[in-house]
């Protein structure tokens, strides 16, 4: 059974179920992880403190006096996501300081609750009045849905039922709001997706269907135009962004393709997901698959970031992919992939690890800086070293901040951290699965232990800085055969394929062209295959149809791409002026001493960086996709 932020019912329709254990126990990851857990998570109390979510919910508990402080509606929700983020981390290495200031902030959530189940400090402080009767701006089934899935996060870490209580109450107060039958004082959806998949989530923790059909309510009500109704009431909202924005301009089944807000929209199709994953419905899984796809091939960055467009961070149409102007908010990284997760747990195939692994790599882990204080909430591909501001707004500008007052994204990058064991590995739903028959599949690679399908492996890499993967079988069926499945990275599918060695014996991962490596036999532990990833420096071009970086090549080293940053160029040049030579050799470099240690990439006389670690040293220009010489 997981224990991580997705665990399947036993009737869930499904190719693959989440690994029963997961831990990542040293290599990249479980670095950038160390500094989560020891300086990212720790400044979370302080920061909410600052910005007053803390005093909001002791003003709310009659604690303290005084009205609402911050200048965001869903100012819980921060509380929510680092709490979430907290008990993962709790449950990956226990700690008695850690778990106070968990049981602190429970306990204050439960006083701030109020008497019916309801919970949000904006309405409760501010205009009680006027609870559910802003929908499309008010984010209160936003702050909910975070609170359910911290809820179900800290009952998992710590076996504790108060803070689940809490969440219950508060469903139950939705459930008995919302709804199209008689004595349903609402029947509408929220402006912004996210309690879909949260009450998923709940309906899994505590067997309670009725979570699973309110999920489906929202799901389904949402498409038909009802948020334009409540944007009358809405105080300090008189802008109408469309129906699109907050994808109630179709219902999910029959969009053509992703559209709109994009957290909005990536956290709708998780939920949908995960509604799909638990009542095994064809038309929604369809839909979902479709979307999925239109997004990866039209509307997704080099880098895996997605929304094109600062007005509405929004999704941009087909092939609207701009570097300069790039938004690639954290969050939406981020919301791809848990989105990713969910479809390769529903299909079993790898091309959704594909972009996940592609997204963390790059156009989430950019987001967090290297001493894990520092975010960025924006992630252009291109900064010019005119000091231009795609984002002029403190928030969104294009250089690293401690916090922000609109702090969606620190929270949400530490609880992907906290969690990111639980998104490696997973196994085969029944005796034989999409992925092969039966066994445990390696969506990524990261050191470490996993258990999933009747077996457990552990991994030692130094992946992505090197291609060779250790995989040793500790656990399988006695006198039975198992199917070991390793991904074949998409950018390692080409070419001479990822040599892979089995107690001696080549094996043959050519043949594999949905991504997977199959390895079916009766496994003894202690059997170790070694795995041989390609890893090369290379030159990538943009799909044609991207006119706004047509004539550039990108640079790329496995997983990850690179970029030019100012301080790196040779002297007296602009990043404006740099071209690359397409045909000029290119050669990667061990630099220990650099940026916490990276590899990076030379041509000619210009030496190239890993985009995730970019803005960690001076502010400047930056550039992803370079002019060719000959371009």
């Amino acid at each position: 059974m997981s224990t991580g932020p997705i665990r399947l019912t036993g009737t869930a329709h499904t190719a693959l179920r989440p690994a029963s254990a997961a831990r990542i126990t040293g290599g990249f990851w479980a670095e950038r992880r160390r500094v989560n857990a020891a300086a990212s998570i720790p400044q979370g109390p302080g920061k909410l403190e600052e910005a007053g979510n803390l005093r909001n919910l002791r003003a709310a508990a009659g604690a303290e006096p005084g009205g609402f402080s911050g200048d965001y509606q869903f100012q819980d929700s921060d509380v929510h996501k680092w709490l979430e983020a907290a008990c993962w981390q709790y449950a990956d290495a226990p700690d008695p300081v850690l778990a106070a200031e968990l049981g602190r902030i429970a306990a204050l959530l439960a006083a701030a609750q109020d008497e019916d189940g309801y919970l949000q400090t904006y309405y409760q402080l501010g205009r009680p009045d006027l609870r559910w009767r802003e929908l499309a701006w008010g984010h209160e089934l936003y702050c909910a849905g975070h609170l359910i899935q911290a809820a179900v996060a800290h009952r998992r870490a710590t076996g504790q039922d108060a803070l689940l209580a809490v969440a219950e109450r508060f469903a139950g107060h939705i459930d008995a709001t919302f709804g199209a039958g008689r004595g349903k004082a609402v029947d509408g959806v929220g402006g912004h997706p996210e309690i879909e998949t949260a009450l998923v989530e709940l309906y899994r923790e505590t067997g309670q269907r009725r979570w699973l059909s309110l999920a489906g309510y929202f799901l389904d009500r949402r498409g038909h135009g009802a948020l334009a109704d409540s944007l009358g009431t809405d105080r300090g909202h008189d802008r109408d962004p469309g129906a699109a924005y907050w994808q109630d301009h179709a219902p999910l089944r029959e969009a053509p393709t992703v559209t709109g807000h994009a957290v909005r929209q990536l956290y709708l199709l998780a939920g949908a997901a995960d509604i799909a994953a638990e009542t095994g419905e064809p038309e929604l899984r369809t839909a979902l698959e479709r979307l999925w796809s239109a997004m990866a091939r039209t509307k997704t960055y080099l880098t895996g970031g997605l929304g094109a467009r600062h007005e509405g961070e929004a999704f941009g149409d087909p092939y609207e992919l701009p570097p300069d102007r790039a938004y690639a908010e954290t969050c939406a990284a981020i919301a791809s992939v848990q989105f990713c997760w969910r479809m390769a747990l529903l299909t079993g195939e790898a091309r959704y690890a594909d972009l996940a692994e592609r997204t963390l790599f790059n156009g989430f882990l950019s987001g967090v800086g290297l001493d894990g204080e520092r975010w960025l909430y924006v992630n252009p591909l291109q900064v010019r070293e005119d000091g231009e501001e795609a984002h002029p707004h403190s928030d969104q500008a294009a250089r690293r901040t401690p916090w922000f007052r609109c702090a969606c994204c620190p929270p949400n990058a530490m609880r992907l951290l906290a969690s990111l064991p639980h998104y490696v590995a997973s196994g085969a739903s029944g005796a034989s699965g999409a992925s092969g028959a039966g066994g445990l599949q390696l969506h990524q690679y990261a050191t470490g232990a996993y258990a999933a399908g009747g077996g457990a492996v552990s991994v030692e890499t130094g992946y992505p800085w090197s291609g060779r993967i250790a995989v040793t079988v500790t656990e399988a069926p006695a006198g039975e055969e198992w199917t070991l499945s390793l991904r074949i990275p998409e950018w390692a599918r080409s070419g001479q394929g990822a040599p892979a060695v089995l107690d001696g014996a080549p094996l043959d991962a050519a043949s594999t062209p949905d991504g997977w490596l199959r390895l079916r036999r009766r496994w003894q532990p202690g059997e170790t295959v070694l795995l041989d990833l390609p890893l090369a420096p290379r030159l990538t071009r943009p799909r044609p149809r991207v006119d706004a970086v047509r004539g550039c090549v990108a640079l790329e080293y496995g997983p990850l791409v690179y970029c030019l940053e100012e301080q790196d160029l040779p002297g007296g040049v602009a990043m404006s002026d740099v071209r690359v030579d397409p045909d000029a050799p290119l050669a990667a470099e061990r630099r220990p001493d650099l940026l916490g240690g990276v590899t990076v990439l030379t041509t000619g006389d210009l030496t190239a960086v890993p985009y995730y670690a970019w803005a960690n040293r001076t502010d400047g220009a930056m550039r992803v996709w370079i002019p060719r010489q000959d371009g």
